[in-house]
């Protein structure tokens, strides 16, 4: 495993965006289908009924977009690669267009001083994978690798940061155990098995990168959600392991160590048939595509009570309004329950703002597993509306990002090894099944106006001086 001593990098200052989510051009340039177009078009589940076809149109407007980071300050930008638009098809040909639109991008960051830190699965599946099985296919896993392959080869020259996934839980479980991502099931079994051959997927791109030298270092990208126990009891103490085996463990464990956890599968065996899981072959390649650092998408925590009863349920906000205080956000039969905190503060979409979460977050992650940390995402969604003035005074997000950057900071002088900050988002978006009504961007796109005119938000120069403030002051987070 080859890991960058923390003096020889620069601190990593950005924000992130998704292909899908931003990009727009969804049958432009040989562009194939993915899930999300097709669930966006046709589902009854698509509650907002919005798409992604047109998005924030950064396929069109990337170098705006990138000026307007770069005048933000920010010396980073996390993207994803669109599997479909590398491999738009079953034929498994390379789209020479999908290669040319990335070189352009990557180009333009490279001309602009900006570091590009490439995702290469952000959730766009294919859609002719997700007809054979998707993730419950193990050939999906053998098809990532080589679309990863392809990657390496077209953009490692420039390409230093890589991550295979983005938040293998929260899509997995939003697949298969909510229903609210497509295929839209509410299935143990399945979810489980997708979310193992995801991880194999994973490992498998890891060897494939291990095939090349000099193009930089990999990593994982987990929403890392900590958990907390709500009772001083062991019931509750046992609970709250078991939680975070299955919110955090399992990808974390996976990915840095070449391992599922064994309490896990003890655990799991007893409900379900794992035994796809007992192939010595995917062993030895989990343990072989170790990755070099981990990328923590931090939003909020889990507050964990024993289960008493009911059936697993898996609670998902995506019309942005609070549910009661003491409505369950999850139930995993027969572990735990998570509730929410009585005192706590939450979004409009139930999400807990606990910043404190996010130093502890850090320092449990690296005193665990002693690999480098990036914080990958952190923000806020929102309702906004732009005013006559296009002053979008959002000082609910610069308090909140406020808040976890000091706390990120103080896991760093608690001497953890963490490289860099990345806002989610750069640009307002499509936030999946929330639409475009939930904003997390740093910069305001007017989606009323066919021109998608961009005006940046009191955060985004809020933003811009923290970053020179940090810098100022020599201070590595």
């Amino acid at each position: 495993m080859h890991c960058l001593k923390q003096d020889e990098i620069d601190f990593l200052w950005g924000s992130a965006t998704a292909s899908y989510q931003c990009e727009g051009a969804w049958n432009e340039d040989g562009r194939g289908l993915s899930i999300w177009d097709d669930f966006s078009h046709n589902s009854e589940l698509n509650v907002n009924h919005v798409d992604g076809d047109v998005a924030s149109d950064h396929y069109h407007r990337f170098r705006e977009d990138l000026s307007m980071l770069k005048e933000g300050g920010q010396n980073s930008y996390r993207f994803s690669i669109s599997w479909t638009r590398i491999i738009p098809d079953s034929s498994g040909e390379v789209n020479q267009a999908g290669i040319d639109y990335y070189n352009k991008m990557i180009d333009c960051m490279e001309e602009l001083g900006i570091v590009p830190f490439v995702t290469l699965y952000h959730w766009d599946l294919p859609l002719h994978l997700a007809n054979n099985g998707g993730w419950e296919n193990e050939q999906t896993a053998y098809e990532f690798a080589k679309y990863c392959d392809i990657c390496f080869s077209c953009f490692g020259d420039r390409v230093k940061h890589w991550v295979t996934m983005n938040e293998p839980h929260y899509s997995i479980f939003s697949m298969y155990g909510s229903g609210n991502y497509p295929p839209n099931v509410k299935d143990g079994n399945r979810l489980i098995k997708a979310a193992y051959y995801t991880m194999l997927g994973s490992a498998l791109a890891v060897k494939k990168f291990r095939n090349y030298s000099n193009i930089g270092i990999i990593g994982l990208v987990h929403d890392i959600h900590p958990c907390y126990s709500k009772e001083d009891s062991p019931e509750c103490h046992k609970a709250t392991e078991m939680a975070d085996l299955i919110f955090n463990g399992w990808v974390l464990d996976t990915c840095i160590n070449g391992e599922i956890p064994p309490t896990l599968i003890e655990n799991l065996n007893k409900l379900y048939d794992l035994t796809y899981m007992e192939s010595e072959k995917h062993q030895r390649e989990l343990s072989d595509g170790k990755v070099d650092f981990i990328g923590l998408n931090y939003y909020s925590r889990g507050l964990i009570s024993p289960y008493i009863d009911g059936e697993t349920s898996l609670k998902c906000n995506n019309l942005g309004k609070r549910t009661a205080i003491d409505e369950p956000l999850a139930i995993i039969k027969p572990f735990f329950t998570e509730v929410k905190d009585p005192d706590g503060e939450f979004t409009d979409w139930d999400m807990e703002i606990y910043p404190n979460g996010m130093k502890e977050s850090i320092i449990n992650t690296y005193s665990r597993y002693h690999v480098p940390v990036y914080i990958t995402e952190n923000g806020i969604g929102a309702y906004e509306d732009i005013p006559e003035d296009k002053i979008i005074c959002d000082d609910y997000r610069i308090d909140f990002l406020n808040k976890h950057i000091n706390s990120m900071n103080e896991a760093i002088r608690d001497g953890a090894d963490v490289r860099g900050y990345f806002v989610w988002s750069t640009f307002d978006l499509y936030s999946w099944v929330n639409g475009y009504k939930k904003r997390y961007g740093l910069v305001a796109i007017d989606f009323d106006d066919i021109s998608l005119p961009r005006h940046p938000k009191k955060s985004y120069y809020w933003y811009k001086e923290k970053i020179k403030e940090a810098r100022d002051h020599d201070i590595k987070k």
